[in-house]
């Protein structure tokens, strides 16, 4: 059978701009769940609340347990230019790969300033742009941190955040992302509680959401594509739960992309993983066949992005756009802050 080569055009769909979302949803649980079923094909329109009845004894969730960081800030230079800066990967103790705009101010070796307690100096230029600096200040990055920056939303959401820990999950725990696994929004405390006294498990790993996931796929055949870089990791109890439930035949549902390419990353031929951590850059498009993951619980993607063919991985490229098309005229929420998806 020949190999389809597939092009960007072949992931879009037309989405009216009022369908993105600009707020959350409150309470979390409260946005409008789409249950797509591969076995029959049929389309269920629930809210997202209602999971606990598509879920089973047994079932395992794979969350992410990243927390978002505030990464941009806006910084002045000596003669008082101004530049937004977004943290994008730290590399040492104050040394960190951030994005600046515009980057022609961000020469080797000028420096600039945050804050009183901020101040950071170029120290290199990266091969697609990036900036490596070096920051200067007393105490927790962290603490400061948290004082001077803000979250860094998607580009197209134009609204104000009121609560920044809505940007991220109720399960995340360790910094280090620019932007949100968004599949875990939905989530509330009390939901996960009534699925653990249901049986369904949980097991986290970590994957740290670059900038990157926002990137359009510039090139018109999608191989051509290079896909950001990404650090994750899988401790030895979460390998150990997800291939207990692979050996007993359990489902391994991912909460979100980046669940299902930590997971795909490592997974061998039987969909088995073992613990480990490092970066990956893998790239999920039909006819890849998931090895570890068994369902998905996800949000609506950007035309022609990488997410939406990671997702038709698993119904198929007709498919997932028609099911795309029918959440378009049913009006659900795109996007970040949008309605979620159980594939199933």
């Amino acid at each position: 059978m020949e190999k389809v080569q597939y092009t960007k055009r072949d992931f879009y769909y037309d989405l009216p701009q009022e369908r993105i979302a600009q707020t959350p949803a409150e309470p979390r649980d409260s946005s409008r769940l789409l249950v797509y079923n591969r076995a029959d094909k049929s389309i269920t329109d629930k809210v997202f609340s209602d999971i606990a009845d598509y879920l089973q004894k047994g079932d395992l969730l794979v969350v992410n347990n990243t927390k978002v960081i505030p990464a941009r800030m806006y910084a002045k230079t000596a003669h008082g230019g101004a530049v937004e800066i977004l943290l994008l990967k730290r590399r040492d103790l104050k040394v960190w790969e951030v994005l600046m705009r515009p980057g022609k101010k961000g020469k080797i070796g000028v420096k600039m300033t945050i804050s009183d307690e901020l101040s950071f100096t170029v120290k290199d230029i990266t091969e697609t742009g990036e900036r490596i600096v070096e920051f200067e200040y007393d105490g927790a990055f962290e603490d400061v941190l948290s004082r001077v920056g803000t979250m860094p939303l998607p580009p197209y959401i134009k609204e104000k955040l009121e609560n920044q820990e809505r940007y991220n999950t109720v399960y995340s725990k360790i910094n280090g992302s620019a932007a949100a696994p968004t599949a875990g929004l939905h989530f509330t405390d009390g939901l996960l509680k009534k699925l653990q006294e249901k049986g369904v498990e949980r097991a986290e790993v970590l994957l740290h959401v670059g900038l990157g996931t926002f990137r359009p796929v510039s090139e018109e055949i999608i191989t051509d594509h290079k896909m950001h870089s990404e650090y994750y990791e899988i401790s030895e109890e979460a390998a150990e739960k997800i291939n207990r439930a692979k050996r007993e035949g359990r489902r391994v549902i991912a909460v979100g992309t980046t669940s299902v390419r930590t997971l795909e990353s490592v997974a061998d031929e039987n969909g088995f993983v073992r613990p480990c951590s490092g970066n990956t850059e893998i790239f999920l498009y039909p006819p890849y066949k998931m090895k570890c993951v068994d369902a998905l619980i996800t949000n609506f993607h950007l035309p022609e992005s990488t997410l939406i063919m990671l997702v038709a991985c698993l119904t198929g490229r007709e498919e997932i756009l028609s099911v795309y098309d029918y959440a378009v005229k049913k009006e659900y929420r795109f996007f970040s802050f949008g309605d979620s998806m159980f594939i199933c």
